[in-house]
């Protein structure tokens, strides 16, 4: 089958690696697939990215985000004439089967078009109106009114957690089929048994002790500054226990400041960022690792990787999470917001290491059977007519 995947993301950091995970299932199957994006953002160009188109996307990136949010919004409004035109030029070129879009607010061409056209177009919702978002919606109105009119008018659709699915269907009413799909692995990248894990651990300077770890970005909803802070005045309480805290974002500099302060720097290590094919190798050196925040309605894929490397996760109990962690099996959950509680369970799986090992193999059993990219693919293309 010819498939046009089309998204309007910047195709980077997590969002590009969803898109591979799924145009990789997808291909892998079978299909032929082209992604459309627009200049600079082609996923598929992530792992070769030169630090200065990376620079320039960056300046780009912050003079947008100044941009007062009703203008900006105008502007999302005014992308449906670009995709009306690449979309046009790709029908005519590719002429594809099925169209399968990485779903935007205001974005309602992609589904008007395809209708026109006669082809069946999927969307995929990681985004919703109908929730709080980091950048404050000013046209809320219009974009509920456009997100209502595309999830009831497209062929299928693919939330990311059954909170989302559950928010549309209440304000929108009857809405197109769907499947709950949440995120994935790609398992021949997430393999523990490519990696000399005591190499790893004595190269890192981890060697010997207990190692509770996360990778992602230093941002306020993940909670990292929080944990760090609530966990400092406790390491005395598990000598051997080291955490290694991976990547970079606006809570960063905190952070440092504070282990910094208090004398932690041989507790607390931080390397700031690492590119995404060099995770796997970090995720390594960890015994287990944590999560000390998240949101109501996101599929983390930090989450399903560290499962895949049959490393377990604490990690807070929100649903889109306890719909893939099962509490003291393939990790531990705690009650959301409660910090308390998060630090009191790192502290105490340090001391168990069998625990720690169980869980682990468990995740990892679960990826393998459950939640590689593969199963997102099938899932998406069961929404297809000729597949009921």
């Amino acid at each position: 089958m010819r498939i046009l995947y089309h998204h309007r993301t910047r195709g980077r950091d997590v969002e590009g690696v969803h898109i591979r995970g799924v145009v990789h299932a997808l291909r892998g199957l079978g299909h032929q697939v082209t992604v459309l994006s627009f200049p600079g953002a082609d996923p598929e160009q992530e792992p070769v990215a030169g630090a200065s188109a990376r620079k320039g996307r960056g300046r780009l990136g912050a003079w947008v985000s100044r941009m007062p949010g009703v203008l900006f919004e105008v502007l999302e409004l005014a992308y449906n004439l670009v995709t009306l035109l690449r979309m046009r030029r790709a029908f005519a070129h590719i002429r594809p089967q099925l169209v399968y879009e990485r779903y935007s607010l205001f974005l309602f061409a992609t589904v008007w078009l395809a209708r026109r056209h006669g082809i069946p177009v999927i969307l995929e919702i990681n985004d919703s109106a109908l929730v709080e978002r980091v950048r404050p919606l000013w046209l809320k109105h219009l974009a509920r009114r456009i997100e209502g009119w595309c999830l009831r008018r497209c062929t299928g659709l693919v939330f990311i957690s059954s909170y989302f699915k559950h928010q549309a269907e209440a304000a929108y009413g009857p809405i197109a089929p769907s499947v709950v799909s949440p995120n994935a692995a790609d398992l021949a990248h997430f393999d523990p048994a490519r990696h000399d894990r005591d190499r790893l651990r004595a190269e890192r300077g981890v060697a010997g002790k207990v190692v509770c770890g996360y990778v992602g970005a230093f941002v306020h909803w993940h909670g990292v500054n929080g944990f760090v802070e609530a966990i400092a005045a406790r390491l005395a309480e598990s000598p051997e226990l080291v955490l290694l805290l991976v990547g970079d974002g606006r809570t960063l500099g905190e952070v440092r400041a504070l282990v910094e302060a208090r004398g932690l720097s041989d507790r607390i290590l931080l390397p700031g960022r690492v590119p995404h094919t060099e995770i796997p190798s970090w995720i390594a050196c960890m015994d287990y690792a944590v999560l000390p925040d998240s949101n109501h309605y996101g599929s983390p894929v930090k989450l399903f990787e560290f499962m895949a490397m049959g490393v377990a996760m604490v990690a807070p109990d929100y649903v889109p999470v306890a719909e893939v962690v099962a509490d003291g099996q393939t990790g531990w959950l705690f009650p959301r917001r409660q910090l308390d509680a998060c630090v009191e369970r790192v502290l105490e799986l340090a001391l168990r290491p069998d625990e720690r090992r169980r869980a682990g193999a468990a995740a990892r059993e679960y990826i393998v059977r459950e939640r590689q990219w593969r199963n997102n693919a099938e899932q998406l293309l069961g929404l297809l007519p000729e597949a009921g």
